[in-house]
């Protein structure tokens, strides 16, 4: 037992020396390292140090050669400076120099002018004096003033100005006059020499024929039905009269003249003739028109040489192949005007593309005038300026025909060119003998009226001139006048198209000089 407690109690001190000897072992080791880092620390300080004061150096190394680098250039360039301001000294001296030498040149020039001057206003006064002496004597003997003298010497020359200038206009209003005829004949005459046009006119008649007078019958009809069919569907009336084999179709409208022609013709070769028939071959024959009225469009602006036109306007364009102006096929003739109204703008050194697309449309109206009021000319440019025609195609297609005044070259171009292509020889089937008296009824319904002094006939009939007694008609009765004379037209006579009354009253003041 006590040797277990000393083994015990041995052990015990064992353990606390052990743990003694181990905590001074450990602070000896620890306090072994902590000497080393700070050694370490110092060493890493004097490293740091070292090379800060390595890095200082070479900076400063550096920026001190820098800073000599900098002043060799500063150096260099106060120099070339000085260099610079020296010659600009020395150009400035040689300057003031010549600026002296100027100077003094001109302080003699100026005492010279002076010198000069003084001699020319004894000179001046000395002239005066002689001719104020002059001219005392000479009005002594011509017994007048000179402001007198002056006068009469005026109103000479100026006489003698007047009677050369006006003889000088005179001339030369003559020769211009004679060179413009002469110009025109020239220019209208290349027009008419380089356009080859038809010299026959067609027939303005639809007659169909057949084979037999029996087919009158089958075309009218039992009681008439198949007769009054084609008309109600076609708008056209049909003639079925003695004439042996032919039927004849009358309307207004070329257009759907055609189209009745076609289908009827139809209907004969078929044989089959009742109004679903008829109603039938109506269809087949509009469609068949409006494609020749679109090709005929087409086909003349191609022939004209034109582009660029709307739809609308080849649709009206085309109808033209179907409509004729006393015989004369209206799409021929503008055709024609539109190659002359061309050839002539070349001839003058104007645009030809303006006066030939005004010369295609001039007549555009005459393909609906019998569905709209008013003179075609203005039916035409109101159809153009809905398609965003050029101005100046739309005032020489308004202008044509006087309804507006013409105010450009294309216009009067376009004028000339449908006179040309409308007055050839067999343009027009009208003789002479019913075109001369046509325009004398239409004088004598004028001169029937009181107050009416002198009427004139223009235009081919298409306008009438009434010139009036001014001490007898007012102002406002040339306007009743006006409005009498073509209400009496309208009721007496027969014509195409419109005719234009224009009333026209002046009055004169005339004296004589004995």
């Amino acid at each position: 037992m006590d040797k277990s407690l000393v083994f015990v109690v041995g052990c015990v001190i064992g353990g606390v020396i052990g743990a003694a000897l181990g905590y001074v072992l450990n602070r000896f080791l620890l306090k072994d390292r902590t000497v080393r880092a700070a050694e370490e620390a110092d060493r890493v300080v004097r490293d740091a140090e070292k090379q800060a004061e390595t890095m200082k150096k070479e900076a400063l190394i550096e920026a001190k050669d820098q800073i000599f680098h900098m002043k060799q250039e500063t150096d260099t360039e106060i120099k070339e400076r000085r260099k610079e301001i020296q010659g600009l000294e020395q150009r400035l001296a040689s300057r003031e120099e010549s600026v002296d030498r100027r100077a003094e040149s001109l302080d003699k020039r100026e005492h010279q002018i002076s010198s000069l001057q003084g001699q020319l206003v004894k000179r001046e006064k000395d002239l005066e004096e002689l001719l104020a002496h002059e001219q005392r004597q000479l009005e002594a003997v011509a017994i007048m003033t000179a402001d007198e003298a002056k006068a009469e010497l005026m109103n000479r020359i100026k006489d003698e100005v007047k009677r050369d200038a006006a003889a000088f206009i005179r001339e030369s209003e003559a020769r211009a006059r004679e060179e413009a005829d002469r110009k025109a004949r020239q220019v209208v005459g290349i027009a008419i020499q380089r356009v080859a046009a038809d010299h026959t006119v067609e027939s303005t008649v639809s007659v169909v024929h057949i084979a037999s007078d029996d087919m009158k019958g089958r075309i009218i009809g039992r009681e008439g039905r198949n007769i009054r069919a084609f008309e109600q569907i076609t708008g056209i009336n049909l003639i079925i009269d003695d004439t042996p084999e032919a039927v004849v179709l009358s309307s207004f409208d070329p257009v759907r003249r055609e189209v009745g022609r076609i289908t009827l013709e139809t209907l004969i070769a078929d044989g089959r003739i009742h109004p679903a028939r008829i109603e039938e071959m109506y269809n087949k024959a509009e469609l068949l028109v409006s494609q020749q009225v679109h090709d005929a469009g087409e086909q003349a602006v191609l022939d004209a040489g034109i582009h660029n036109l709307h739809p609308e306007i080849l649709k009206v364009l085309g109808r033209l192949r179907f409509r004729t102006s006393y015989g004369q096929n209206v799409l021929k003739h503008s055709l024609e005007v539109s190659w002359l109204a061309g050839v002539m703008a070349a001839e003058l050194g104007l645009d030809p593309a303006i006066a030939k697309r005004a010369g295609l449309l001039h007549d555009l109206g005459k393909a609906v005038d019998h569905e709209v009021e008013g003179p075609h000319a203005v039916i035409g440019a109101d159809i153009a300026r809905r398609m965003n025609e050029p101005k100046p195609v739309i005032h020489a297609i308004e202008a044509h025909h006087a309804d507006v005044d013409p105010t450009s070259i294309e216009a009067v171009l376009v004028q000339a060119a449908d006179a040309i292509s409308a007055g050839r020889p067999g343009a027009r089937r009208e003789t002479l003998e019913s075109y001369i008296k046509r325009l004398e009824k239409l004088e004598a319904v004028a001169n029937a009226h009181s107050g009416v002094e002198k009427t004139y006939a223009m235009q081919a009939g298409r306008e009438i001139r009434v010139m009036v007694k001014p001490e007898q008609i007012n102002d406002g009765d040339a306007t009743v006048l006006a409005r009498d004379i073509a209400k009496e037209i309208e009721d007496e006579l027969e014509y195409p198209g419109q005719i234009r009354v224009v009333v026209i009253r002046e009055s004169r003041a005339v004296d004589y000089a004995k």
